[in-house]
């Protein structure tokens, strides 16, 4: 994993986040989306799409009602 980190295969905030300055958390998903695909880039853009656009923090919020009534 290291190698392919420093090679840049990896990218970071996609693949694999530092946590601290001794612990790396890989995303287990994307990666093996990644070696199962890594000779086809656009397949692989497309699942890092797909699981960007799943995050909560890409989610469409839900307007708030007003506690009138």
């Amino acid at each position: 994993m290291r190698r392919y980190r420093v090679q840049g295969l990896l990218i970071e905030g996609v693949h694999w986040v530092r946590v601290n300055s001794r612990c790396i958390r890989y995303n287990l998903e994307l990666i093996k989306d990644w070696l199962h695909n890594r000779h086809d880039p656009a397949a692989h853009q497309r699942a890092i799409e797909n699981y960007q656009a799943s995050l909560l923090s890409n989610q469409r919020k839900i307007p708030k009602r007003s506690g009138h009534r």
